[in-house]
């Protein structure tokens, strides 16, 4: 299945067969794991390529823009991060720390570059990935909490959101990314 990239600085469309690699999902991956725990890697693993394919050519100034009123890409990237630490954190039965509730406040004000924020999200995805393995095999009805609210949930409600709250973000940032990459192609804006 080929991809397409944003267009090259030229304006023309740039086509790329990733190896004829299908989505994550569709690769016969994380097999020996429950269908729950595999779809939320997969889902992990596709946001990891669709970030770098989107984000990986444009530059710092571009991360840090906010265009026709979205949100900033270096807003997705932080949020994205954060939330899956946070989800997780309630997914494994725990509270927030203060320190978890004051980064989840600073992802508006997201900064750093290009280069700073994709390790940060890699990072994350990293760390998050074991995470998800050790929950799987538990009992998915199980009780969790979430926010200071107690809000109730399960286990399987709340990995069910890690995989769908994490592709919702992708999403917006690889239509942001189209935006930016179309404005510039157009002349619609001048970026850097």
């Amino acid at each position: 299945m080929g991809l397409f990239l944003p267009a090259s600085r030229h304006g023309e469309s740039v086509h790329r067969d990733k190896e004829n690699l299908p989505e994550p999902w569709l690769r016969g991956t994380h097999t020996d794991l429950p269908a729950v725990t595999r779809g939320v890697l997969h889902a992990l693993e596709l946001a990891r390529e669709d970030v770098h394919l989107w984000c990986g050519r444009l530059s710092d100034a571009q991360i840090q823009m906010k265009v026709l009123g979205l949100p900033s890409l270096a807003f997705q990237l932080r949020h994205i991060a954060g939330s899956l630490d946070r989800l997780l954190t309630y997914a494994e039965g725990g509270e927030l720390t203060a320190e978890q509730v004051a980064d989840g406040r600073s992802e508006l004000h997201a900064s750093g570059s290009r280069a700073e924020l994709l390790e940060e999200f890699d990072k994350s995805l990293a760390s998050s990935a074991p995470r998800v393995q050790n929950l799987a095999g538990r009992d998915l009805e199980a009780a969790r909490f979430v926010g200071r609210l107690k809000l109730p949930s399960s286990l399987g409600g709340l990995l069910v959101h890690v995989a769908e709250h994490t592709q919702r973000h992708v999403g917006q940032l690889v239509t942001t990314a189209k935006v930016l990459h179309e404005l510039r192609a157009s002349g619609g804006i001048s970026l850097p």
